[in-house]
């Protein structure tokens, strides 16, 4: 028979102990930093030094109540809970440090969140995952939930309280240009996913009617992934460059050596492994039975991969677009080396200048980009898979 003692060690949850530890240790790291400039390393300052202390106060309480409301494993509404009010906390302590911070420290002066910023708001997501994956949300809530903190973060921004921040001066001084990378990021990264699912879709149910082109195929495919994502964009140059100027009329429609040719290219040659091996393993996952049910109906080949088999195999062929696309969100970011524009023009010219808020300038929206797009798909995933499935 359990004891009390053993009940209680239950109610207490392992990792919100551990994240408890962690967040307490990283509040007592720099919370923020102030610097002369953008380029200088600035001076760290903790949380509760940021500004008046009773500015500072309801937002290390708020952070510190919510690392603590993460210990009640048996409780995982109270643990979400707790994992909002930390997130609301640090942003109090940011909205409140950065004017705070700035005042009387020069016309030129720059204040960043630190590594306590950035260490408490990974526990605080990790333990608001951990919640989540608790309560075990459908996909219709969880769709909800996402677009509850996109609207929330979209009114903070636009309400100019995190203005002062340095990120968001380097942004106010490149808004045309943070546009134009923004649909050039967009474009490499959905328009390879939709190249690729157009070469790969037909390629991978050639594949799986064919073994002897399976077996030629996906090695090579396989091969093309091995390349190191830098030497891949790299092998792009002089390919598309002598076809550029050997092809009349190439350079008209963008075919060059550097650019936005050669950065697509290889993002669809990353893409196809995936997506032909998902929509193989998807085919292949269809029930024999379902399949000679429809023989057994007088259904064609035709019919019935697009009647019996796409339909049971879309689960698996929307996680293989669904690897594609935040994989490919990231790899654009190294299009900014060779011209190809997206938010990787900002992270290299940051890296040249060693301007660290110019360097989130381009990372913070494509980890963000990337964050959203995967729960996206894995909302489709699970809408489109069968409702005992779902709730199995």
């Amino acid at each position: 028979m359990p004891t009390a003692t053993g009940a209680a060690r239950r109610a207490v949850s392992p990792p919100g102990l551990l994240f408890l530890g962690l967040g307490v240790a990283a509040l007592c790291v720099p919370f923020m930093t102030v610097a002369a400039n953008r380029i200088v390393a600035g001076d760290g300052v903790p949380a509760w030094a940021v500004a008046a202390p009773a500015l500072t106060l309801p937002g290390v309480l708020a952070v510190v109540i919510g690392l603590g409301l993460g210990l009640a494993a048996d409780w995982p509404r109270l643990r979400f809970g707790g994992a909002v009010l930390g997130l609301a906390g640090l942003l109090w302590l940011l909205m409140q440090g950065a004017p705070a911070l700035l005042d009387g420290a020069g016309d030129y002066a720059r204040v960043s969140p630190a590594i306590g910023f950035w260490c408490l708001l990974t526990i605080l997501m990790l333990v608001m995952a951990d919640a989540l994956a608790q309560l075990a949300p459908g996909p219709l809530t969880r769709g909800a939930l996402l677009a509850a903190v996109l609207g929330v973060l979209a009114l903070i921004l636009l309400s100019g309280a995190l203005a002062p921040l340095s990120v968001l001066q380097e942004y106010a001084s490149r808004t045309s240009a943070f546009a134009d990378a923004a649909l050039r990021h967009l474009a490499l990264a959905f328009g390879s996913l939709a190249t690729a699912a157009v070469i790969g879709f037909p390629l991978g149910i050639l594949c799986h009617r064919n073994p002897k082109l399976r077996g030629t195929a996906l090695p090579v495919l396989s091969f093309l992934q091995t390349i190191p994502s830098l030497a891949m964009f790299g092998l792009m140059i002089p390919i598309l460059g002598w076809i550029g100027d050997s092809v009349p009329g190439a350079q008209a429609i963008g075919i060059a050596g550097i650019g936005f040719a050669p950065a697509f290219l290889a993002l669809v040659l990353y893409s196809l492994l995936p997506v032909v091996a998902n929509t193989v393993a998807g085919l292949a996952a269809a029930p024999p039975a379902a399949i000679e049910a429809a023989r057994g109906m007088g259904m064609t080949p035709g019919q019935r991969l697009l009647r019996v088999e796409l339909p049971l195999g879309l689960p698996v062929l929307l996680t293989g677009l669904r690897i594609v696309l935040v994989q490919n969100i990231g790899l654009a970011v190294i299009a900014g080396l060779i011209g190809g524009g997206g938010f990787g023009t900002f992270v290299f010219q940051g890296l040249n200048q060693t301007a660290t808020d110019l360097i989130l300038l381009g990372a913070l929206p494509t980890v963000a980009m990337a964050l959203v797009s995967a729960i996206v798909m894995d909302i489709l995933v699970d809408l489109t898979r069968p409702k005992a499935a779902r709730t199995a």
